[in-house]
């Protein structure tokens, strides 16, 4: 590598969903959305409530963050406007916190809708207080260091999910999906079908006329071994 990368960039102007784009899925389980996506869109099974009672839906700002590092996440405060969710993708490193009670306060004055991360968080007990949905990969009480480099407002990836500034982010207890802006409208027209097939399941289920959820193609297929 020739010279060392910008200590911090940070991308101030992007899209923000609005409220009324939000609203739709505001009562959206994560299940649902990922069976309206094709069964795909969740974060790493691992992040997880603090909380198993919070649920969010809000628009991504992104952080990226390297590993025992949280000038990004720091830096990222100043630009938290209502309805944004901090998205940090940390590495993944679990041996120190990219998040604690104190950056988890301002960014609730501020209107954040809930932090997410692939990364570590503390003051658990103070987070469970303050009622700001945060959901993580870990917990560590070790504290992490603002040396960059990192980046605020582009695009990053928590595995196998890459995530833009602006896109719609919903969490519950199930864990954490996103869906990419572009793809909003369709997504939505999706849902509306999951849901309808979802409550006429369940409607035969409790009446009874419920038979076998294997199709007669695959049923046609079994050999029985009686």
């Amino acid at each position: 590598m020739i010279g060392d990368p910008p200590r911090l960039v940070v991308k101030r102007g992007f899209a923000r969903l609005q409220p009324d784009e939000l609203a739709p899925f505001a009562d959206c389980g994560t299940a649902f959305l990922a069976d309206a996506m094709q069964g795909r869109g969740a974060l790493a099974a691992r992040i997880k409530p603090i909380d198993p009672a919070s649920r969010f839906v809000g628009s991504a700002l992104t952080v990226r963050a390297g590993a025992r590092d949280n000038l990004a996440a720091v830096a990222a405060l100043d630009l938290v406007r209502p309805g944004d969710v901090l998205v940090i993708a940390a590495q993944g490193f679990a041996e120190a916190a990219v998040v604690g009670d104190k950056m988890t306060r301002i960014a609730q004055q501020r209107g954040a809708a809930a932090i997410v991360t692939d990364g570590a968080v503390r003051d658990t007990e103070d987070l469970l207080a303050l009622g700001l949905p945060v959901f993580a990969a870990h917990v560590s009480p070790n504290s992490a260091y603002g040396s960059g480099p990192g980046e605020v407002g582009l695009p990053i990836a928590l595995g196998e999910v890459a995530i833009a500034a602006g896109d719609l982010v919903l969490g519950d207890r199930d864990g954490v999906i996103v869906v990419p802006r572009a793809e909003l409208a369709a997504v939505r027209q999706a849902l509306d079908r999951v849901a309808a097939r979802e409550a006429d399941l369940l409607a035969r289920i409790a009446d009874g006329r419920l038979g076998s959820l294997l199709s007669p193609e695959l049923q046609a297929a079994i050999t029985y071994v009686d």
